[in-house]
């Protein structure tokens, strides 16, 4: 399961490009192309070299995960079991799985400082892309952060502060959650902790069966939403989300292209995140209606298992064991196009045509 979700993680086009450089095989001009595409990028530009960055990345912060979380967990259960955990943990945090070996996911470290630190800071750093981290690493200067690296870090931190006080507000009297928790400390721990895993992390340091509707209902936005392009995360992503906003600002001041940080985002961008929008919507609800449709299961907790497995993000409030085999063949699908992109599915079943004539416009009343 771990060198899966290091695959996952990494992805399978960079990994496979790694091995062969590593092998010392020639990458073609089509196999870069292709990995450019899987990496986002704009230019061909040494994208192999780009590759080795990536796993540089991941082993460093893998590597100071596991050493941080065994610090904590050696002295506990010896070191076979210590260091074993912490590094399966690092892995499962830093690429935005969720996966726990511990019963009750982290429950048992709620209110433990090192944890609660550790895990959301890998799993923030995966969740925010290599593209930023190359250029956090590579800049100092804000003024010189590319326009994509500001929106992940302004769209993160807010969605992050909103997340985290809301879930602090609705479960800080909720006995099930954070009211269970004995000092004010540990609820502070676990909002933090809570607020912030929705985004396609997928751990939990308390009961998600016991969270409020309220709180159901952020963590399924949050859970929609998700992490960074080019990253471990899964969602619509960040930077889709933050492209929305401006975009519906632009619209409500009469303007003909979205403006961002002294950038225009071009009418091609806009479109593409319409339709990667609509397309995961659509992907969640008909997921949601086909569980609904074939189980008796509340509605909300069907609605919070489709979005989670759409982000790719693990949660659930306790219905996945009662999923009929149906039901775990639609959340497989869902998690599926999830990871892969809804995009990308979009790409390989449309058909693209020539267009050979421009159309005169029309007005259509909307709104």
């Amino acid at each position: 399961i771990a060198v899966l979700i290091q695959l996952g993680g990494l992805g399978v086009m960079a990994f496979a490009v790694l091995a062969l450089s590593a092998l010392g095989h020639r990458i073609g001009l089509s196999h870069q192309m292709l990995l450019r595409e899987d990496l986002n990028r704009t230019s061909i530009g040494d994208v192999v070299g780009l590759v080795r960055v990536i796993f540089l990345q991941v082993i460093l912060f893998e590597l100071v995960g596991t050493l941080l979380l065994a610090a904590r967990w050696v002295p506990v259960q010896g070191w076979g079991d210590g260091l074993f955990n912490a590094a399966f943990h690092a892995i499962s945090a830093f690429n935005n799985a969720g996966f726990s070996l511990f019963h009750g996911s982290l429950a048992q470290w709620a209110g433990d400082p090192v944890v609660n630190l550790t895990i959301p800071a890998l799993y923030i750093a995966g969740g925010l892309g290599f593209a930023v981290v190359n250029e956090l690493l590579a800049r100092r200067s804000i003024r010189r952060l590319s326009l994509h690296t500001k929106l992940m870090l302004i769209g993160t931190i807010a969605l992050n502060v909103w997340a985290v006080a809301a879930f602090a507000g609705l479960e800080w009297h909720n006995p099930e959650t954070l009211g269970g928790l004995a000092h004010t400390g540990d609820r502070l721990w676990a909002a933090w902790f809570q607020g912030t895993t929705p985004r396609t992390a997928g751990f939990n340091t308390v009961d998600m069966g016991g969270i409020t509707d309220a709180s159901a209902l952020m963590m399924i936005s949050l859970m929609f939403i998700g992490g960074g392009s080019t990253s471990t995360a899964g969602g619509i992503k960040v930077t889709t989300f933050m492209v929305l906003i401006f975009a519906t600002g632009a619209f409500l001041r009469r303007r003909h292209e979205p403006v961002a940080f002294g950038r225009t985002i071009g009418a091609e961008d806009v479109l593409k995140v319409l339709a990667l929008t609509f397309i995961g919507l659509l992907a969640v609800m008909i997921g949601a209606f086909l569980l609904v449709a074939t189980h008796n299961l509340p509605f909300l907790d069907i609605a919070f298992e489709a979005a989670s497995a759409f982000g790719t993000v693990g949660l659930s409030r306790g219905v996945t064991p009662e999923l009929n085999t149906f039901g775990e063949w639609v959340i497989m699908a869902l998690m599926f196009l999830g990871r892969v992109g809804p995009l990308s599915v979009g790409f390989v079943l449309a058909t693209p045509a020539t267009r050979l004539l421009r159309y005169p416009r029309a007005s259509v009343y909307l709104g």
